[in-house]
């Protein structure tokens, strides 16, 4: 019997449900003289899932599938079905020819299928098919503005791992008015060009059970495996055997590891690589042991911008002449200062800076009226822009020292630049959902105050 590869997700989540139109799908498609594999069509029993009222039980459907194994004919199939119950349906992709295409392969499934199409427009840009009995599909390349002022029943996000906040503003409430709306993602783990970041956020709200109403399905790697491990390749790839051969798979890997994991393999890299500091630049600064500290603490206090949090972070010099850094902790400012004033009583500092408009006057205030010592420094906007360029440098010459802390490394390993002031100064923001910057920019603020403060010279004493 021939090999073929996993026809179950490696991780997904399903709610609940006894009822699915998804073998009403099937065997629609397959009036086209093609037959779904048997992963696309337990695909379809999730996402065509319905309740005692006929409503989607997944009223968002996720799901990842590397390159080539065919993962939009499930959608084809979802398609063919809601334009035979009379659905308005929007399908955008990233690229132009991708969403030609798939217009072109709709196309023929109808005709293949005997279903009656009353009109079409195949005009780049425009595409769209209307079948007898008022189902109608449109076909767009995404783009900021895109399917505003329009209604739809169903929303197919291809090339999902391109979809960006600006896109997803314009599209996110076209399906509003639908009396049984739904929303399909299709796509890969996010390369390094690629530009979106809607997919990965879903995906991580769907695992972390952030997100009601949504299901996910994926067939991926936990973590990097050897581009010649053929038990990963059949782990990952559901249509191995069927539609692609380990010869093809084979013939892929160029050298670069990182890619094939994920595109060959699915794999969801912790980190970003368009971060402006890679994961690989930060864990060079992991010593083996946590290093001995030679210094009293710098303290780094960071009000964010959206006025939502505040975050401190301390730093220190070590024994080897470097600085270590670590977050405290990031919290709600409603919740207010009193946790980082039992900290500044406990801890032995030598410093503290505060930065943030939106509470730095009123900490340094409580400070003052508890007599904590010592007096803080609130920075002027040229020092914030400092603080941030001696951090870059102190990365680049590796004199930054940390344990991998995962909170504050997962928001400096997916940081980007953003300007600060009119002479070309720099901050640092984060593209991670659900992280804030705050924590990043309070530990730049304490390596700061370490760095620039200079050591204490011993006394010299002399003996007679």
């Amino acid at each position: 019997m021939a090999r073929k590869g996993r026809q179950t997700p490696t991780k997904s989540v399903i709610l609940p449900y006894d009822k699915t139109y998804g073998t009403q799908a099937t065997k629609l498609y397959a009036l086209t003289g093609n037959n779904l594999i048997e992963w696309q069509q337990d695909l379809l029993k999730p996402i065509m899932a319905v309740n005692e009222q006929g409503k989607w039980i997944h009223l968002k459907f996720g799901y990842a599938v590397p390159r080539r194994n065919g993962k939009t004919e499930s959608v084809y199939a979802r398609e063919m079905w809601g334009l035979l119950t009379g659905e308005n349906i929007l399908h955008t992709a990233h690229r132009t020819d991708t969403v030609h295409s798939s217009w072109e392969r709709m196309y023929d499934l109808l005709r293949m299928a005997g279903i009656p199409i009353e009109h079409f427009y195949r005009a780049s840009g425009k595409e769209h098919i209307y079948i007898k009995g008022g189902g109608r599909i449109e076909y767009r390349t995404r783009t900021n503005s895109g399917g505003l002022g329009r209604g739809y029943d169903l929303l197919v996000i291809d090339e999902a791992q391109e979809y960006t906040e600006a896109q997803a503003t314009a599209l996110t409430y076209i399906t509003s008015a639908s009396k049984n709306p739904q929303t399909i993602y299709l796509g890969t783990p996010p390369t390094a060009t690629s530009a979106g970041t809607k997919f990965q956020e879903y995906r991580e709200n769907i695992l972390t059970a952030q997100k009601l109403d949504g299901g996910w399905a994926e067939w991926s790697v936990e973590e990097q495996r050897d581009p010649n491990d053929k038990k990963a390749w059949y782990e990952a790839n559901p249509s191995l055997g069927i539609l692609i051969s380990e010869r093809a798979v084979r013939s892929e890997f160029d050298g670069d590891i990182v890619d094939f994991n994920i595109q060959r393999l699915g794999l969801w890299l912790a980190y970003s690589q368009k971060s402006e500091i890679s994961d690989v630049e930060w864990k060079a600064l992991i010593p083996k042991k946590m290093p001995k500290l030679s210094s009293r603490l710098f303290v780094g206090i960071k009000y964010g911008i959206d006025g939502a949090n505040v975050s401190m972070s301390i730093a220190a010099r070590t024994a080897s002449d470097k600085i270590f850094v670590e977050a405290i902790d990031c919290r709600p400012i409603r919740s207010g200062n009193t946790w980082l004033l039992k900290f500044l009583k406990a801890a032995d500092v030598e410093k503290v800076v505060i930065d943030g408009a939106s509470g730095q006057e009123l900490l340094k205030n409580a400070m003052r009226e508890e007599r904590i010592k010592p007096i803080p420094v609130l920075p002027k906007v040229g020092e914030v822009i400092s603080a941030n360029s001696l951090f870059a440098q102190g990365v680049e010459a590796q004199t930054i020292r940390h344990m991998g802390q995962k909170s504050l490394s997962d928001v400096v390993t997916n940081s980007e630049k953003r300007t600060i002031g009119t002479k070309g100064g720099f901050g640092y923001r984060t593209f991670l959902a659900g992280a804030d910057d705050s924590l990043m920019d309070s530990a730049i603020l304490a390596y700061w105050a370490c760095s620039t403060t200079k050591k204490k010279k011993k006394k010299q004493r002399v003996g007679y």
